[in-house]
């Protein structure tokens, strides 16, 4: 897997909102960069030339772990990428497709989405691109680490309720999973069947 120490435990949730970003990423066990593989590095390093759409730098992409309130797992990071891209103005759907396909095809085994991971990815992505946070992959999050979790959440669009009601459903959809087996469970007033992408979009998606 992205980390190694307890990386399988560390789970920040959704119910830290007075928590510093800062607080809970130094809780976080952290991989090295140069750990990552080179076709990871690839792909999702903003400084390389063939980088897809909404590619962050680590230190971002770990501070939107925390705000979306998810661990480490492979699960977790689909959801945080399909998310991240989700956000991302700029990108296309076939961007969307061929990032989904290498990921899952082509990347180092440990790092390989499988199905499951998919479908997190999907999830991720629908609601990134239909929500209200937007190029969260621009944002310097690594001067923002005093800030709480609710400020930052709220300043960027990041909508807990919603997060809440697509955790429900992908726990539903992968209900035997370490990872779902964690997710915040509570709708939270939303229906997390408005969160799926819609009819003809990504048509593989409730297939898998």
């Amino acid at each position: 897997m992205r980390y190694k120490l307890n990386w399988r435990d560390w789970n920040p949730g959704l119910d830290n909102d007075q928590q510093t970003l800062a607080e809970v990423l130094g809780s976080m066990p952290a991989a090295q960069p140069e750990a990552i593989p080179w076709l990871v590095r690839l792909l999702e390093n903003p400084a390389s030339p063939v980088a897809f759409p909404g590619a962050i730098s680590l230190a971002r992409h770990d501070a939107i772990h925390a705000l979306l309130g998810r661990g480490l797992s492979n699960q977790d990071e689909a959801f945080v990428i399909g998310f991240t891209m989700g956000a991302a103005k700029i990108i296309k759907d076939w961007q969307f497709r061929v990032f989904r396909f290498v990921s899952s095809r082509c990347y180092p085994k440990s790092y390989r989405f499988a199905v499951q991971d998919l479908i997190a990815y999907d999830l991720g992505h629908a609601l990134g691109e239909r929500g209200d946070a937007k190029d969260l992959h621009l944002v310097p999050f690594e001067t923002l680490g005093g800030e709480t979790l609710a400020a930052l959440r709220a300043a960027w669009g990041i909508d807990v309720h919603a997060l809440q009601a697509v955790y429900r459903a992908e726990a539903a959809k992968l209900p035997h999973t370490h990872t779902s087996r964690r997710l915040d469970r509570d709708f939270g007033g939303v229906d997390p069947s408005d969160l799926y992408p819609p009819e003809g979009k990504h048509s593989d998606w409730k297939s898998e």
